[in-house]
């Protein structure tokens, strides 16, 4: 475990507007790459460096496969990050393509700009943040305030919650890694700005992160849903044995449990759930390359189904919900 470093350039954000796929992703930009992938790569074929945000690592995984196995004379070189690494990749032109929680802030599109490159954005889908506890944690269901008090370190100890947890002491923060962008989010969404609580830790890895709060009951653990959202993966199955994913509710004094809410899809999809994210797609290319032709399946229908089946929420396509009423 390593301490956990905030970096305030994270919190700066430019929300822009979303550029459909279609055309968007496949038009011409004004200038070039010079990632050193096959030069003769096409939207289906060569070789291509990508880069992903390592929160959205199962579903990217999910996606380059299939893309593999209908392409196979495609290969995606995909290295996966911390959000502000995989950033700068794109920047300084080491990959044509990036999947991130965010859009591109005002200075780095500043950057594109003096090189004469427009950068291409499309919203795949949306995701969340998940909160997980140990499974004998008592107090699983918590409110936005009190997540605020945790994470800004304004409330260092269970009994301070005011449930049945206190004889758990204090409370351990864990994040996956420096830089990622699950702490950018808690730092801009969760508490407002206000500086992360100082004794906070890096676990260096989403599996490292749940094996910690697993053997430490007095730990809370944030992560990307996606991790633990694919309840048919027998890797989640087994992750889900070893935490407990906390209900979080929205109001301050919630009146009955089912006012708190977990990261299930149908909650992604109605917006219920808190701690929701967007996923994008950023490419560079001036071309329709490999790199393009990738963000183009994802943003696709084979892609959405993918983000369909994982538990997450395409950004296109139409979800069915449905409601069991008691006879």
């Amino acid at each position: 475990m390593t301490p956990f470093r905030t970096n305030r350039l994270l919190t700066r954000f430019d929300w822009l507007f979303t550029l459909t796929i279609g055309a968007a992703l496949l038009a011409g930009c004004s200038g070039g790459s010079g990632d050193k992938s096959d030069a003769n790569d096409t939207p289906t074929s060569g070789s291509v460096r990508l880069s992903a945000d390592a929160t959205f690592e199962p579903i990217l995984r999910s996606h380059v496969d299939t893309f593999q196995k209908i392409y196979t004379q495609a290969k995606l070189n995909v290295s996966y990050k911390p959000e502000q690494e995989v950033i700068t990749a794109l920047l300084d032109d080491s990959v044509r393509a990036v999947v991130v929680a965010r859009q591109l802030t005002a200075d780095e599109k500043a950057v594109f700009d003096q090189l004469k490159i427009v950068p291409r954005t499309a919203h795949v889908a949306t995701d969340g943040v998940a909160i997980i506890v140990h499974p004998s944690n008592p107090d699983s269901l918590l409110t936005m305030a009190q997540l605020r008090d945790i994470f800004s370190g304004a409330k260092t100890q269970w009994k301070q919650l005011g449930g049945k947890s206190g004889a758990l002491g204090e409370i351990t923060v864990v994040f996956d890694q420096n830089r990622s962008s699950t702490a950018r989010y808690v730092q801009d969404s969760v508490t407002r700005g206000a500086a992360l609580v100082k004794k906070a830790f890096a676990s260096e890895s989403n599996p490292k992160l749940i094996e910690y709060v697993a053997s430490h009951p007095n730990a809370i653990g944030v992560i990307g849903v996606n991790w633990i959202s694919d309840q048919d993966d027998s890797q989640v199955q087994s992750f889900l044995r070893k935490v407990r994913v906390a209900g979080i509710s929205r109001s301050d004094s919630p009146k009955k449990a089912d006012e708190y809410v977990q990261p299930f899809q149908a909650y992604l999809a109605t917006k219920e759930y808190p701690l929701l994210r967007n996923v994008y797609i950023i490419t560079r290319e001036a071309r329709a390359g490999l790199g393009t032709g990738f963000a183009s399946f994802v943003a696709g229908n084979q892609g959405q189904l993918i983000f369909l089946k994982s538990g997450l929420m395409p950004a296109t396509g139409q979800v069915r919900l449905i409601q069991a009423n008691p006879q």
